[in-house]
């Protein structure tokens, strides 16, 4: 699934060759392309005619791009790629990809936007006067890149908590934006298990893991994010090789980059999550040590 650093990628893109264009047509492919517009599919379609994208916005894992036009400024155009999206800019004579789900065309005759989407868990729908922030997101955290993004209170809530660290990485009700891939990595470079407590935690060390949980997303964003196969592209279809940096996500076997031991995988909330046996000891108790 694409995380913070590809949605990112793909919300570039979309500023430097979308915003300013003024749609033509909309054409919906696969109703379930738009189910979260619960209004149905012809209605996502009226809803965007003669409108123009003026921008393209973040909140952890969702795009949304505030529309002018006839209908007045406040609404957005809401994305979320689930799994599998893409948004694309296409040439107009470009063949149809073969899981095509909405096609944006404009009236300048230029590249059309098209979304594809392979397992159709991904979305878009226009959001009623959500040019700001759309209501359907409102309820998701900022994420540690955001420059409002509140960093005390975050390491008073996990200090707290009596959950493993890796799960409140991934609870985007409190940090978003944050998947599997980089919370491995984020905790590979502060030395932590993802199963240390919250609670057992210092500040210095939540402090200290946040910081590389910075740096981790900024330099995946730097190399156009993680692609591990061809599902994950930027607009104009390029992937991430931000997968060649990897210290741990992936590795299983392999030596760590930093002490030789090798990397092992372990089960986690139907996923795996990577380590280092050797930088990152399981915690010696239920309530971890203090680091």
């Amino acid at each position: 699934m694409p995380e913070l650093p590809e949605v990112e990628t793909v919300r570039r893109g979309l500023a430097r060759l979308v915003v300013g264009r003024h749609l033509a047509t909309v054409e919906v492919r696969h109703p379930r392309a738009v189910r979260r517009h619960l209004a149905g599919a012809t209605d996502f379609v009226s809803a965007l005619a003669g409108r123009t994208p003026t921008g393209v916005h973040r909140r952890g894992k969702y795009l949304w791009l505030p529309l002018d036009g006839p209908h007045g400024a406040a609404d957005a155009l809401l994305c979320h790629l689930g799994m599998s999206g893409q948004l694309l800019l296409r040439p107009p004579a470009a063949a149809d990809e073969p899981h095509l789900r909405v096609r944006f065309t404009f009236t300048d005759g230029g590249p059309q936007l098209r979304f594809v989407d392979q397992r159709t868990f991904g979305g878009l729908a226009v959001s009623p006067g959500g040019a700001v922030l759309p209501a359907e997101i409102a309820h998701i955290a900022r994420d540690p890149l955001d420059e409002q993004f509140d960093e005390a209170g975050v390491i008073a809530v996990v200090r707290r908590r009596r959950m493993g660290i890796k799960t409140a990485l991934l609870d985007q009700s409190l940090i978003s934006g944050v998947g599997n891939i980089y919370a491995d990595e984020a905790l590979w470079r502060a030395r932590l298990h993802g199963q240390r407590r919250g609670d057992a935690l210092t500040r210095a060390a939540v402090v200290r893991l946040l910081g590389h949980v910075r740096e981790v997303l900024t330099e995946a964003i730097d190399a156009g994010g993680t692609s591990f196969d061809a599902l994950y592209v930027n607009v104009n279809g390029d992937s991430g090789w931000f997968d060649r940096e990897l210290s741990v996500y992936g590795r299983e076997g392999q030596p760590c980059r930093r002490c030789g031991a090798a990397i092992r995988r372990e089960p986690f909330a139907n996923r795996s999550s990577y380590s280092c046996p050797r930088c990152q000891p399981r915690p010696r108790s239920t309530r971890g040590d203090q680091r």
